[in-house]
């Protein structure tokens, strides 16, 4: 029975409404408790900040598009090389980091919890296989769906509790959390070399459109009650002019509601679907427009995907974007077609503060995070590895603390940041509650963990970190640079109530849990055996592998921790 007490810390803890507060923080076997014996272990955190642990909703940190980045790139492997010691494995890697690098990295940063964003279901069990190979941090996984060859044709059937069978089926098969959706029905064209551009186009074979696969998968989302609503990538990423297809996107939901306390639609790295303009000579900023609609409406939540200058590995199951973008940069490319599913792409680019478009959308996600006023319907994110490596979060949480540090960075990048962006006259600089709502509470609101993640409160997991940071006596206007460095490296990271950090240093490596979502009790047996009838034609037709070799089976997940759907 180990305790634990965190004495005279400066507490923010945004889920039970307490905003630096120096309080106590009493820990037993793995969990907040309200009391402890007086043998607990005392750490003084006195004049220091003290967070719930860190929670990144959206990363990318297993599975096979990082493997195929860390191929492409071995380059990247030289960087950040540290020799194992008594403690840690081996790390390598800065865009594409190995496994161990990972969960050592997140934790140095205070972080204890992060959500691969985009699981295959064919390619679950090699994901699975790195998850219990990434160390401290608690993961969980996105299911991809919408490319799938029997959502659509649920779709055309227009059979939606067939649909829901397969969702809760195909959720059971990866162990995933939620649902993703990933340029819908674009991917799947482009296995046949073709796209979609707008949300009512026609897909191929299917006779389908981008806008009912989100809203039948919306549905199903909502008639499992699953923890959080459909995770989307909306279609045209990356090209000017697409803040229209996002606005028409996020209509679709408008005015609906969920019976959990959460939106009914999360659209993921806003910045990158937030483009005005027909070229990239004359791209500009539409964020004062996207910001104004979230600001209007509570159906959605937002991410930000913020740019890094710098070197980053794009990879994403949008493949034909990536193709766009090896033939605009001439890069590297490679593209994977996975069986009925979808696909992907991995682009290795460098962002460069001098290059307008690059500086252009650098400010952008800062715009976004300083515009949309409710910081519980926004997560800061950089969509890991793709708009920069996760482990730039202290400057980007520097930079939005701080009007004086972003007036001093827009000096330095390209003059069209200023100019085709709003930018410059926002002088908002969040405070640590909202920092800690947008990294932390917010997050694992929206996720569905409120009640054991993302707060301090009785019964929490003991998931923690402290920072060198008095916000009481720190100028967050002038010192920045503080703020920046004190994130970077947490005094200390607690997870499930061992320290797992101390002055920046790796102390212990415990094994986090993986976290996935049975939805499976929920569906009603007709519909489960049309669905399965369905499957079973579709691996003797066109899947090359069995049935029985596609499942996740519990031998993958080592720790595992379900979560039954339905419940609030």
């Amino acid at each position: 029975m180990s305790e634990m007490i965190i004495k005279n810390g400066c507490v923010v803890d945004p889920l039970n409404k307490i905003d630096c507060e120096i309080k106590d923080i009493c820990i037993k076997d793995g969990k907040i408790v309200e009391s402890v014996g007086r043998n607990a272990t005392v750490i003084d955190a006195k004049g220091k900040l003290v967070y719930p642990g860190g929670f990144d909703m959206h990363t990318h940190i297993a599975g096979s598009k990082l493997n195929a980045g860390r191929m492409m790139r071995p380059e990247d492997s030289r960087l950040n090389v540290v020799a194992r010691t008594d403690i840690t494995r081996p790390q390598t890697g800065y865009t594409v980091p190995n496994t161990y690098s990972i969960g050592y990295n997140y934790a140095k940063l205070g972080y204890t919890t992060a959500f691969e964003a985009a699981i295959p279901i064919l390619k679950a069990r090699h994901t699975h296989e790195e998850f219990e190979e990434i160390p401290i941090i608690d993961k969980s996984g996105l299911t991809l769906f919408g490319n799938n060859w029997e959502v659509m044709d649920c779709i055309r059937e227009d059979n939606i509790d067939k649909l829901t069978a397969y969702v809760a089926w195909g959720l059971k098969a990866s162990r995933g959390y939620g649902v993703k959706i990933v340029n819908p029905g674009g991917v799947e064209e482009w296995g046949f070399g073709k796209n979609v551009h707008g949300i009512h186009d026609i897909v191929s074979n299917f006779d389908v459109t981008p806008a009912q696969i989100m809203t039948y998968l919306s549905e199903a989302n909502e008639r499992l009650n699953l923890p959080h609503a459909i995770h989307v990538h909306p279609n045209n990423l990356g090209h000017p002019g697409n803040y229209e297809t996002t606005l028409e996107t996020w209509d679709l939901f408008k005015g609906k509601t969920s019976k959990r306390d959460r939106p009914v639609f999360h659209s993921t790295h806003v910045m990158f679907h937030s483009f005005g303009g027909s070229n990239w000579g004359n791209v500009e900023s539409k964020i004062n427009v996207m910001a104004d609609y979230v600001n209007q409406n509570n159906h959605l939540s937002v991410d930000m995907g913020q740019l890094i200058f710098g070197s980053a590995t794009t990879m994403t199951g949008d493949g034909p974007v990536q193709y766009a973008n090896a033939r605009m940069f001439k890069a590297k490319w490679t593209n994977g077609d996975t069986e009925l599913e979808g696909g992907s792409g991995v682009v290795p680019l460098f962002y460069s503060a001098k290059v307008s478009a690059h500086a252009i959308m650098w400010a952008m996600g800062q715009e976004l995070a300083l515009r949309v006023k409710d910081p519980w319907r926004i997560a800061l994110t950089t969509d890991h590895p793709n708009g920069g490596p996760f482990v730039n979060y202290p400057e980007v949480m520097a930079l939005l603390m701080s009007s004086k540090k972003r007036e001093e960075a827009l000096a330095n990048v390209h003059k069209l940041a200023s100019e085709r962006t709003t930018l410059p006259e926002l002088d908002r600089e969040l405070t640590f509650s909202e920092l800690c709502i947008m990294t932390r509470a917010g997050t694992a609101r929206l996720m569905g963990l409120q009640e054991t993640k993302g707060h301090l409160g009785v019964g929490a997991d003991a998931d923690i970190a402290i920072y060198n940071i008095d916000p009481a006596k720190i100028d967050q206007h002038v010192e920045h640079e503080a703020i920046k460095k004190a994130f970077q490296k947490a005094a200390y990271t607690i997870k499930a109530g061992v320290i797992v950090v101390k002055a920046g240093e790796i102390t212990a490596t415990p094994m986090g849990k993986t976290i996935w979502v049975n939805a499976s009790e929920s569906i009603p047996a007709e519909a489960e055996v049309a669905m399965q009838k369905d499957m079973d034609k579709k691996f003797r037709n066109y899947y090359s592998l069995s049935k029985a070799n596609y499942m996740v089976q519990d031998e993958y997940l080592v720790h595992p921790h379900e979560i039954k759907a339905g419940g609030n």
